[in-house]
């Protein structure tokens, strides 16, 4: 038995940081249920790498996490739209929503409300700053947040900042921590009977993801400043290779030593951090030197044989063909799926279960592709479902 078998949510969610939430429970056996506007859909489903796909609807930045979803569309501005998200909430144990603080209130589906509805719903919003507050009203992407959080202030180089990380980890950080919050209310409710509210706010994962430098600020006002691929000791820095970039990471006094001795330099061995600090210039000069001397994979293969972390600096392509990543179940391959050649490969979870982990038992949907059997399970019948879609409703 998988940790959310028999667990329904209603995922009224959009772009990435709400549907990764869902799809973290999807994955473990939840029954979740896409809601999404006939017309205004899920903008992720026209985003990502391939045109063909945005076209059609099913995006990159959708397929990712929407497998084992079932889809209804619904417009919830409309009194049959509104009547069947209230009947779909009735049987719910999870509504999981990311509009603007206050929309689902001027609908007349806020917490309050719903719970009246079902008392042992777990209600969650997602939002930029959170419900509450001089910003509630503001709204943001992950790269927005990234830039108010200061999180891009202290990225990139002395010479080169700020900038943007790469992919957007605040949506995906907001994700997981949506889904660790959804769990640990349904937990919470086995014991007490009754539903909770959560409040998430992106801009509060991204100070989390900041945590100790943010106790360092707070402690001595010594704020993170950009230092490209160096860290604090000189041992713990990129270097150029033979032939590319080696990260290097000899961070304690045990590996340092390791290192030294390995690269036949004892004297550079020091016996406290504050030494290394003192000596940071003579380190980097003296392993500047020493790396060019071999390629990145001999140096990460020997400097790994000597229990000293180290890694050739990789491409996404490299990163996905080392068949470490084969060997564990963080990806799945969906197989003859119509308009999609060759299989669609999506990350699924990154920790595994001895028993009822996770697995992916069916595909993405299209927009709209269970309306009719959601309904019927919800007792309407074929005249009620033919007049919603006439009138726009689904």
């Amino acid at each position: 038995m998988q940790a959310f078998s028999g667990i329904r949510v209603i995922d009224a969610t959009h772009v990435l940081a709400g549907p990764f939430a869902t799809y973290q429970l999807a994955v473990l056996g939840a029954d979740v249920i896409k809601v999404e506007h006939p017309l205004e859909f899920d903008q992720a489903r026209e985003g990502g790498t391939d045109a063909e796909l945005n076209s059609a609807r099913m995006g990159t930045l959708y397929l990712a996490q929407s497998s084992n979803k079932r889809a209804i569309t619904l417009d919830l501005k409309t009194a049959e739209g509104k009547e069947v998200f209230l009947r779909l909430i009735a049987t719910a144990d999870i509504l999981v929503e990311n509009y603007r603080p206050g929309a689902f209130d001027e609908l007349g589906l806020g917490y309050h409300s719903l719970r009246e509805i079902n008392p042992k719903l777990i209600y969650c919003s997602i939002s930029a700053f959170g419900h509450g507050g001089p910003r509630t009203t503001e709204t943001a992407y992950d790269h927005v947040i990234q830039a108010t959080s200061g999180l891009m202030y202290g990225t990139g180089t002395p010479e080169v900042h700020p900038l943007k990380i790469g992919p957007p980890v605040i949506d995906y950080a907001t994700g997981t921590t949506g889904a660790f919050a959804l769990a640990t209310a349904l937990f919470q409710r086995s014991r007490t009977g009754t539903g909770q509210r959560i409040d998430l706010a992106m801009a509060d994962v991204a100070t989390m993801m900041m945590s100790s430098q943010v106790t360092g600020y707070l402690r001595n006002g010594v704020a993170p400043r950009p230092i490209g691929n160096r860290l604090q000791h000189a041992t713990n820095w990129a270097y150029e290779t033979k032939d590319g970039l080696l990260m290097l990471g000899a961070a304690n006094l045990r590996q340092q030593r390791r290192l030294w001795n390995l690269l036949g330099f004892p004297e550079m061995i020091k016996t406290s951090n504050e030494a290394r600090d003192a000596d940071v210039d003579g380190e980097a000069a003296v392993l500047r030197k020493v790396m060019l001397n071999r390629t990145a994979d001999e140096w990460e293969a020997l400097l790994q044989k000597n229990r000293i972390p180290a890694s050739r600096v990789r491409t996404l392509q490299e990163s996905l063909a080392d068949p470490q990543v084969g060997f564990r179940p963080l990806l799945h391959f969906h197989q003859n799926l119509s308009a999609m050649s060759p299989p669609l490969g999506v990350p699924v979870a990154a920790f595994s279960l001895e028993n009822g982990g996770h697995s992916i038992k069916c595909a993405p949907p299209t927009l709209g592709q269970d309306t009719d059997q959601i309904l019927k399970e919800l007792g309407y019948v074929e005249e009620d479902v033919a007049k919603m879609r006439r009138t726009g409703a689904i």
